[in-house]
């Protein structure tokens, strides 16, 4: 272990990139929650990653707008699919959520299968590339973040159905390229998990100390234990989010709150 890896170079774009996603995933983890449709995330990140790689089958180099066009197309229309379920077969839902996740997975590991670099993108996809996140991928992150949070916060899209979908599959398209699958449903769900019982305003600012610290702790423990940064900060978010429950219920139960 050396403190010679605590790279302020490397680490502070890291973890503004863990901020940035945290400022979208906070609020729609509670709504998802409240949906009870808790797998969501998943899909349609695994969905969006498809996109990706089937962009990269196309030969699209990384960055380029095509691949970034072909995660928001899957994404939305995972998104436009999921919203159909809905509508007409709510009961099954979550299973459907399920089956669309393990099918995109399948069909991304089959246009994988020829690729010499197929284990390395199908790594990515899943851990991130978090440590080497780019000052022009935060500033796009960025500028999408604010336009959903005002749509979710200003124009409270969060009270429609297909606003939640539309708003959702952009967030996600975004932060599955930003920090990888894994990351993105840990900060979807695990801070709303812990501050589940709180009202909004309280479970919202509980929720992004939560993720922060979360961030904060695994991104530095990964530098100095020279670990895939992503799973690192997995583990700490759970961490943090299941010291931050106990806690909580250490301190009494208190009135359950509307979910943002």
């Amino acid at each position: 272990m050396s403190t010679e890896a605590l790279d302020p170079v490397i680490l502070v774009p890291a973890l503004l990139a863990g901020l940035l996603v945290l400022a979208t995933h906070v609020p729609l983890g509670r709504q998802v929650l409240a949906r009870g449709i808790i797998f969501i995330d998943l899909a349609v990140a695994q969905v969006a990653g498809l996109g990706v790689i089937a962009a990269y089958a196309l030969d699209m180099q990384p960055g380029a707008f095509g691949v970034q066009l072909a995660a928001v197309v899957a994404a939305l229309a995972a998104a436009a699919l999921l919203r159909y379920a809905e509508s007409r077969w709510p009961e099954i839902l979550e299973a459907l959520i399920g089956g669309l996740f393990v099918v995109a997975a399948s069909i991304a590991v089959l246009l994988l299968a020829g690729n010499p670099h197929g284990g390395e993108h199908l790594r990515d996809l899943l851990t991130g590339q978090i440590l080497w996140v780019s000052p022009s991928a935060l500033v796009v992150a960025a500028a999408v973040y604010a336009v959903v949070l005002a749509a979710w916060f200003g124009l409270r899209a969060r009270q429609g159905g297909t606003a939640f979908y539309v708003l959702f599959a952009v967030t996600v398209t975004v932060s599955v390229q930003l920090v990888g699958v894994y990351l993105v449903f840990a900060s979807l769900i695990l801070p709303a998990l812990a501050v589940r019982r709180l009202g909004t305003g309280a479970g919202l600012v509980c929720g992004y100390a939560i993720g922060g610290i979360g961030y904060a702790l695994g991104i530095v423990l990964s530098a100095l234990l020279d670990l895939p940064t992503g799973a690192v900060v997995v583990c700490t978010l759970a961490l943090v989010a299941g010291l931050g429950g106990f806690i909580r219920a250490r301190a009494g139960r208190a009135p359950d709150g509307e979910a943002a």
